[in-house]
């Protein structure tokens, strides 16, 4: 069973919804931390 399916179950697509909200919260972390440090 490859990791990227083409078609992903549904609970792949949940999954990977939770994996992409997560990296997207820790980059917009990421760039308020930059932007705040002097």
């Amino acid at each position: 069973m490859p990791v990227l399916d083409p078609n992903p179950q549904n609970g792949q697509r949940k999954m990977l919804l939770v994996f992409g909200s997560f990296f997207a919260i820790f980059i917009v972390i990421a760039i308020i931390a930059t932007i705040a440090s002097p």
